[in-house]
C-alpha cells in the first residue's frame, strides 16, 4: 500500500481516538524513571541515524495480519518515526514515536499524522524499593564515587574503577606487590597500573623536549651513579620526568608534595615499572610526612640529589637527617616557596649543599606560573563549581607571573578584575594592563572570587573570610596552603560541609556561606589538570639543572643559590619550537660582531628582564 504523509494542519479530519495511560501490567518495566519516560529523554540509538534500529526493550511484537510492508518517507516530510518504533493501542490506529518524544497516528488508509500532544507528569516509582534490587556495582566501578566527585576528579573515568573498599584502606594498612614481586612502593591500587601507562603514553606526546632529551642522553647516561629523591607533584607529565631520569641513568625515589595533586592511576603505574613511589590523593599530614621519610630513610640507599617543589623534602632532610643533607651533591627546587626557604638557609650560612634555583628561570616564570595558570585558573574554577565568570567580580592577590596568567584568563571571559599587590613594579603593570589596585579590605564585601597567588602566608585572614559576601569563591592559586587562613575556619560555630569533590561550604551561624576549594590549597592541580606542553619546558629544566649540578666540576658551585644559566634557557626553548613549525633567523657575522654576541647564543645576559 502507498504511505501519504501530511501534515496535522493540511488533514481534513483527523480520526478523534482516546489517549491513555497503559495500565502497569501494560506498561514498560520501570527502574526508578519510566523506560518510555527515560527514552523520551534520551538521544535516538545509533547517534541520531534515522536507519539505527530502536533497542530492544522499543521494539513492538511481531506484526500482526493487518499491517502493511514498511515504505519510505519523503526527508521533506519532517520529522518522521520510525517503523519500528510504532506500538498498537488502537485496531484501526497505530501510535509511533517521534525522535523528539511526541506521537504519531497512523490511519487505515496510511495516512500518517501528528497526534495531539499531551502534558503528562513523570510517575517515580518507589525509589527505595527499585535501587534495592540493582547490584551495590556496575562491572567494576565503585558506586561510592558520587556523580560530582567523578566529574571533577583531575583523572579519567577510566581509572576510577576500583573497588570500594579500597578508599575505606589506607594505603599504609594494605600489602601490595607489582608484577615483578617488589613491595617497594605505597600507592592507592597498584591495579590501576594500566590506566596510569595509558595517561603517561598521551603526556609523552605533549611534551616533546623531554622526549628528544631522553633520546639524545640515553646513549651517554648523564645521570648514571645519581640517586635522585623527589618530591613534587605526581602527574603524568611528572611521570615523563622520572622516566626520563631513570633513562639517563638514575636512581629515582619519589613522594608527593601536595596531598590532593597525586594522580593515583600514574602513581600505580610507576609502581608498575619499578619506580619506589609513596603518594596517593587526599592523604593526611600524616601521610604526607610518613611518605616523605620512607623515600628518604631506606636501608643502603643514599640520596645524592634532591629534586623538591615546595621545599618540604629539604626541609625534612636537613631537619631529620643532616649527616645525609651534607652528601647531597645538588637541590634543584622549582616553587617559590622553596626558593625562599633555600635563600634563608644561605643567608643564615646554613646551607651546605649548592642549590639551583628553577623557579626564577626564564622558562619556569615566563611559560610555566604565566601560561600554565592562564589556562588552568578557569579549568579548576569550572570543575568545581560550574559557574560562569561573564561579569563577576574577582580580586586576585598578587600580580607576579601567576596572578599575570590569572587576570588575563578572567578578563578574557567577561569577569570585573581587582588586584591587589605590594611591590610598586608589579602594580604598575597591573594599571597599564587596565586592572584596578585596590587593598582587600576595599572590594571584600563585594567580590564573587577571591583568590590569592603571592606565595606569602595570611593573605586572606578571618576577618576578611567574615565579612565576604554569602557564596563568594575562595581559592589558592600559589604552592602553599598558608596564603588562607583556612584554620582559622576550623571552630565550633563555623560548620563544614562537602558537596564535591575538593569543595567545601563553611557556614556561619547567620547561614552565610562562602566557597572554599581544596582547603585553600593549589587549585589547578588539586581540583584540574594542567597543560601538559608547558609542562614539558619546566621538566625539561629540571632535568638539564640536574645533569648540570651532578656533571659539575668540583669547585664550580658553591654553597649556595644559583640561577640556570642563560644558555640553558635557551636550548630548553629551542626543543620546543620544532612543535609550532617554528624558524629562528640566524644572525649574520657582521650582526653578531656588531652585538658582540656569539651566532649560537646566548642571546642575552644574565641580569635581562624579559
Amino acid at each position: 500500500m502507498s504511505v501519504q504523509v501530511v501534515s496535522a494542519a493540511a488533514t481534513a479530519k483527523v480520526p478523534e481516538v482516546e489517549l491513555k495511560d497503559l495500565s502497569p501490567s501494560e506498561a514498560e518495566p520501570q527502574l526508578g524513571l519510566s523506560t518510555s519516560a527515560v527514552s523520551a529523554m534520551a538521544p535516538p540509538a545509533g547517534g541520531g541515524d534515522p536507519e539505527a534500529p530502536a533497542p530492544a526493550a522499543e521494539r513492538p511484537p511481531a506484526p500482526g495480519p493487518g499491517s502493511g510492508p514498511a515504505a519510505a518517507l519523503s526527508p521533506a516530510a519532517g520529522k518522521v518515526p520510525q517503523a519500528s518504533a510504532m506500538k498498537r493501542s488502537d485496531p484501526h490506529h497505530q501510535h509511533q514515536r517521534h525522535r523528539d518524544g511526541g506521537e504519531a497516528l497512523v490511519s487505515p488508509d496510511g495516512t500518517v499524522t501528528e497526534a495531539p500532544r499531551t502534558v503528562k507528569k513523570i510517575q517515580f516509582a518507589d525509589q527505595k524499593q527499585e535501587f534495592n534490587k540493582r547490584p551495590t556495582k556496575i562491572g567494576r566501578r565503585s558506586l561510592s564515587r558520587s556523580i560530582s566527585q567523578s566529574s571533577t576528579d583531575s583523572y579519567s573515568s577510566a581509572a576510577s574503577y576500583t573497588d570500594s573498599s579500597d578508599d575505606e584502606t589506607s594505603p599504609r594498612d594494605k600489602q601490595q606487590k607489582n608484577s615483578k614481586g617488589s613491595s617497594d612502593f605505597c600507592v592507592k591500587n597498584i591495579k590501576q597500573a594500566e590506566f596510569g601507562r595509558r595517561e603517561i603514553e598521551i603526556a609523552e606526546q605533549e611534551m616533546p623536549a623531554l622526549m628528544a632529551l631522553r633520546k639524545r642522553a640515553q646513549g651517554e647516561k648523564p645521570l648514571a651513579g645519581a640517586k635522585i629523591v623527589g618530591c613534587t607533584h605526581i602527574t603524568a607529565q611528572t611521570a615523563v620526568l622520572m622516566e626520563t631520569l631513570g633513562a639517563l641513568g638514575a636512581q629515582c625515589r619519589w613522594a608527593a608534595c601536595n596531598i590532593y595533586s597525586t594522580l593515583n592511576e600514574v602513581a600505580a603505574a610507576l609502581a608498575e615499572s619499578g619506580f619506589p613511589v609513596f603518594a596517593w590523593k587526599g592523604e593526611s599530614e600524616d601521610d604526607f610526612w610518613w611518605c616523605i621519610d620512607r623515600c628518604v630513610n631506606v636501608e643502603g640507599w643514599q640520596p645524592n640529589m634532591i629534586l623538591d617543589d615546595g621545599g618540604d623534602l629539604t626541609h625534612w632532610i636537613y631537619k631529620k637527617y643532616p649527616n645525609m643533607f651534607k652528601k647531597i651533591k645538588g637541590i634543584v627546587e622549582e616553587s617559590v616557596t622553596g626558593v625562599h626557604r633555600l635563600y634563608q638557609l644561605s643567608k643564615a650560612g646554613k646551607l651546605c649543599v649548592p642549590a639551583m634555583n628553577v623557579n626564577d628561570s626564564v622558562t619556569k616564570q615566563k611559560f610555566d606560573n604565566l601560561y600554565c595558570c592562564r589556562e588552568s585558573i578557569l579549568d579548576g574554577l569550572k570543575r568545581t563549581t560550574d559557574m560562569m565568570f561573564g561579569g563577576k567580580q574577582v580580586v586576585v592577590c598578587g600580580y607576579g607571573e601567576v596572578g599575570k596568567g590569572c587576570c588575563a584568563a578572567l578578563k578574557a571571559m567577561g569577569s570585573i578584575v581587582y588586584v591587589t599587590e605590594i611591590d610598586p613594579i608589579c602594580a604598575l603593570q597591573a594599571c597599564m594592563d587596565g586592572f584596578r589596585l585596590v587593598k582587600l579590605n576595599e572590594v571584600i564585601r563585594q567580590v564573587d572570587i577571591v583568590i590569592t597567588c603571592t606565595g606569602n602566608k595570611n593573605v586572606v585572614t578571618r576577618e576578611h573570610l567574615d565579612r565576604m559576601k554569602n557564596s563568594c569563591i575562595v581559592c589558592n592559586m600559589g604552592h602553599s596552603n598558608t596564603e588562607i587562613d583556612v584554620a582559622s575556619l576550623r571552630t565550633p560555630e563555623l560548620t563544614w560541609e562537602r558537596v564535591r569533590s575538593q569543595v567545601d561550604h563553611v557556614i556561619w551561624p547567620d547561614g552565610k556561606r562562602i566557597v572554599l576549594l581544596a582547603e585553600g590549597r593549589l587549585l589547578n592541580l588539586s581540583c584540574s589538570t594542567v597543560p601538559t606542553f608547558v609542562l614539558s619546558i619546566t621538566a625539561t629544566t629540571q632535568a638539564l639543572a640536574l645533569i648540570e649540578l651532578y656533571n659539575a666540576p668540583e669547585g664550580r658551585y658553591k654553597q649556595d643559590v644559583y640561577l640556570l644559566p642563560k644558555k640553558m634557557d635557551e636550548y630548553v626553548a629551542s626543543l620546543h619550537l620544532p612543535t609550532f613549525d617554528a624558524h629562528l633567523t640566524e644572525l649574520t657575522d657582521e650582526q653578531a660582531k656588531y652585538l658582540g654576541l656569539n651566532k649560537n647564543g646566548p642571546f642575552k645576559p644574565n641580569y635581562y628582564r624579559y
